[in-house]
């Protein structure tokens, strides 16, 4: 099977772009991830969400392995055979859903003990389980398996967490094996700490990994606190390796992530806030549900192309939302994934061209000037 690669093409400050390359096709950096939760985008088909520029989608392995199981969709053939989503996915650990959906979890040096939030049947992940299931999944990037305590937290526990992940990650690491064509990324932890995330950093480029996330943000620390962080914590890791943070998220977080060296990002954002009625433009966010969108002729955006705006007025996109019809939330999930998709492709060009600050600014200027005038 072809091998995996990660090439820089250009950097401008530290934002950077490039490419990733695996057997089922190239990931352009930086690259935003839709969520497929339970295998799918919710609100789209998948070629629908090809088409809004997504070179890769990401799975839930904690979903994945209670329903329908991970050895059921291995018998009928793969994630990617099972979604009909041929194209790069990456799956992560299991590990942070364990810990915020999980009642009545058991943690130990082994691993995780807990009862699923669908049916109260027990389960236990290790390491080792994490790394068979994504490999029954069949992901081309697989997530090594951590814990993610809950913030706030004091430094004791932020250490003791982070050094028990790192043990995890050298036992994802050993039991993930020789797989050519699947990569596997190691997860950065520490919290605020920035000598805790060295220390981490440290130990996942000693184990060695195929790329590396920033893990244990966008967990309500706020944008202040998580750029703080980003400051530094990409540093701490390899060049010529991807830098994945996880979770993120509004597109401001994304362009100040981007702007601190980050490539790859994944956040459940655009869908759901597609299916509750908000839309996000260049100009900020709007909600589709206010009264003042209900006689309205205009796109969302006029400078969008996506569906909902090249073929939908607001009036009709308000109307089919208050009357609870499905097309709404799908329409708006589209445009949202298109956006999110946009900026990542204007970002692309931008750190090309050597003109990322101009066009950061730019950006930034748009979303200033808020939603146009109501008629």
């Amino acid at each position: 099977m072809a091998q995996t690669s990660f090439t820089l093409h250009a950097q401008d400050g530290q934002a950077r772009t490039g490419v990733i390359s695996t057997p089922r096709g190239e990931i352009r950096t930086p690259a935003f991830m839709p969520v497929g939760t339970a295998a799918t985008v919710k609100g789209m088909m998948p070629e629908s969400v090809r088409e809004t520029g997504a070179d890769i989608l990401l799975g839930n392995t904690y979903h994945l392995m209670l329903r329908p199981g991970a050895e059921r969709i291995d018998r009928l053939g793969g994630l990617h055979k099972f979604m009909n989503w041929e194209r790069p996915i990456l799956t992560d650990s299991g590990g942070f859903q364990v810990m915020s959906l999980s009642d009545l979890r058991k943690l130990t040096e082994e691993g995780v003990t807990f009862k699923s939030h669908i049916d109260g049947s027990k389960h236990h992940l290790t390491p080792e389980r994490s790394m068979e299931i994504q490999k029954l999944l069949g992901s081309d990037i697989v997530m090594a398996f951590d814990e993610c305590p809950a913030l706030p937290a004091d430094r004791k526990r932020i250490a003791d967490s982070m050094r028990l992940s790192m043990r995890w990650a050298q036992r994802s690491r050993d039991s993930f094996g020789d797989r050519p064509g699947h990569m596997l990324f190691g997860i950065m932890q520490g919290g605020l700490e920035q000598d805790l995330r060295e220390e981490s950093a440290t130990a996942l480029i000693d184990i060695g990994f195929d790329g590396y996330a920033v893990g244990g943000l966008a967990v309500g620390e706020g944008q202040e606190a998580m750029f703080g962080c980003l400051d530094y914590a990409p540093g701490f890791l390899p060049e010529d390796k991807p830098r994945y943070l996880m979770g993120v998220g509004k597109p401001d977080d994304i362009v100040g992530a981007v702007k601190r060296g980050i490539d790859m990002m994944d956040c459940v954002l655009p869908s759901r806030s597609g299916r509750t009625g908000q839309a996000w433009t260049r100009r900020g966010q709007i909600n589709i549900k206010n009264a003042r969108h209900a006689e309205d002729p205009r796109p969302l955006d006029e400078n969008c192309t996506c569906p909902a705006c090249r073929n939908y007025s607001r009036a009709y996109l308000h109307h089919v939302f208050k009357s609870n019809e499905m097309i709404a939330g799908m329409l708006l999930t589209w445009h949202n994934l298109h956006y999110f998709q946009q900026i990542m492709q204007e970002m692309r060009d931008a750190i090309a061209a050597g003109t990322f600050d101009a066009w950061e600014a730019e950006f930034h200027a748009q979303r200033a000037q808020g939603d146009i005038e109501p008629l």
